[in-house]
């Protein structure tokens, strides 16, 4: 782990294992985090803030920026990693690592951009005027999920480092083998001792002891919904500042006028991306009618293209490949959720089964599944895998109110160029985004969260920094006159 500026065990001696979900063979061994490891790492960050805090924006800003030239210079070294740990293939590693430098770029250029506010006050107590001032607020909790784990730290400590803040991560406990990397290179670049610290360890040990630590004021958190109503419920004693980007079941709409090759391209990137581990993915297609028989062999003749297996072994063209689902649990679990479609009335198209001759990994085909009852798990759960439902609609008004049909409220997107359907998808569909012909992308310029039960708050854009500072308004008076 790296608790205050040094490389160190858990104070216990106890280790654990990460394994390669593709293999099923040991990758590494971290140390397996307590809460007393916790505690010194939370007070190393509470000794460090003090320091950090009162630090010129500009040399924050050009810390992280020396942080970042060191990363590249580690690239291969990080990419390699990440796909050992985590699945992905090595080309969908490199667009994560790419992913985390610009996000981190992103807020080292914002360091310098960051305002208050004048507001002339009434003169019944002689002139005066206020000010808003800006302050960072203190430990910052950063509790990372497994299935992007570079990017979704970056979104998190790029924000809370630049404003002055200190943090501790969290990372997955079987995805932290990229992320000490990646924090040990950044402390490398001339971060203060206790600045950014990681822990390793299980989430109900070492996350709720994070998250109930008095001296943690910010807490951010990427994951699973139940997870997240927990680190809600953990942080509402103290009235921790909180923001939780939770699970989706991200809608797509394909209209009559769509480009149905750019609509599919789109799709399969945005449902099969990362094996469909992604919380912002394509996960419920409604497609019109006068498009869908086009639209579905489209589809099927895309999905045929992808192949399962090594990460690091690269497919031949026109083969793609998809990496392997992260657990075996992870597996099942998709599994379950297609048996159940098709129990209430879905019809397997494709796929829906591990693919022949792989004895190890957790691998499983890419799926398509059509018209499946939309009170199946595949529309009431989040599914976090290679499993696509599609269905037939009439219109515009019932894609929405399908689309509508969820407690989640992430992501969404339509495919068309009329105006007037998409002004409609703009403000009618539920959800904290929606894109318009495009690929299902989180962009760091833009602020990004869900509505319902996909949580609150924002990551991404200006509006994510506003989270790691708290105002403070200031009142100036006897100016004579």
């Amino acid at each position: 782990m790296f608790i205050g500026g040094e490389w160190r065990g858990a104070r216990s001696g106890a280790t654990y294992t990460v394994f390669n979900p593709a293999t099923e063979e040991p990758v590494d061994t971290v140390p397996l985090g307590g809460p007393e490891d916790v505690e010194e790492a939370v007070r190393a960050a509470k000794e460090a803030f003090g320091d950090w805090s009162r630090r010129d924006f500009e040399e924050r800003g050009e810390i992280l920026r020396k942080g970042i030239e060191l990363l590249k210079a580690h690239r291969e070294e990080i990419i390699q990693t990440l796909t050992l740990e985590q699945g992905k293939p090595l080309h969908e590693a490199q667009g994560e690592f790419d992913h985390l430098l610009h996000g981190l770029a992103y807020y080292a250029d914002l360091a310098t951009k960051v305002r208050g506010a004048y507001q002339p006050l009434p003169s019944r107590f002689g002139p005066a005027y206020g000010l808003v001032v800006k302050r960072p607020m203190g430990v910052v909790a950063a509790i990372v999920p497994w299935n992007f784990p570079l990017t979704l730290m970056g979104t998190k400590i790029g924000p809370a480092l630049v404003a002055g803040n200190t943090v501790v991560v969290k990372p997955a406990s079987t995805t932290p083998l990229a992320a000490l990397k990646v924090v040990g290179y950044l402390n490398q670049a001339g971060l203060p001792p206790g600045v950014l610290n990681l822990v390793t360890g299980p989430g109900r040990v070492v996350g709720e002891a994070l998250v109930r630590h008095p001296d943690v004021r910010r807490v951010a958190f990427t994951g699973e919904t139940a997870t997240g109503r927990r680190i809600l419920e953990l942080s509402v004693p103290d009235f921790k500042r909180v923001t939780l980007e939770l699970g989706g079941s991200d809608p797509v709409i394909v209209c009559p006028d769509a480009d149905l090759d750019k609509a599919v391209r789109g799709i399969l990137i945005g449902r099969f991306w990362n094996a469909g581990q992604a919380c912002l993915a394509a996960k419920r297609v409604y497609v019109f009618e006068e498009v869908y028989d086009a639209f579905l062999e489209r589809l099927l003749a895309g999905v045929a293209r992808y192949e399962p297996g090594e990460g690091w072994v690269k497919a031949e063209r026109p083969r793609i490949r998809m990496g392997p689902l992260h657990t075996e649990k992870q597996r099942a679990e998709v599994q379950s959720q297609l048996e159940d479609a098709l129990a209430r009335g879905g019809k397997l198209l494709y796929g829906g089964r591990a693919p022949e001759g792989r004895e190890r990994g957790h691998f499983f085909l890419p799926t398509v599944v059509a018209d499946p009852d939309h009170d199946s798990r595949v529309v009431r759960e989040e599914t976090f895998g290679p499993l696509l439902p599609v269905w037939k609609v009439r219109d515009l008004d019932e894609a929405i109110r399908l689309a509508n049909d969820s407690i989640y409220g992430l992501g969404s997107s339509i495919w068309t160029y009329n105006v007037k359907w998409i002004h409609r998808a703009a403000q009618e569909i539920e959800a904290g985004m929606t894109w318009v012909n495009q690929i299902h992308y989180g962009y760091d310029e833009l602020p990004f969260g869900g509505v319902k039960q996909s949580g609150y708050g924002k990551e991404h854009g200006l509006e994510a920094l506003e989270y790691y500072f708290e105002t403070k308004s200031v009142v100036i008076g006897d100016l004579g006159g």
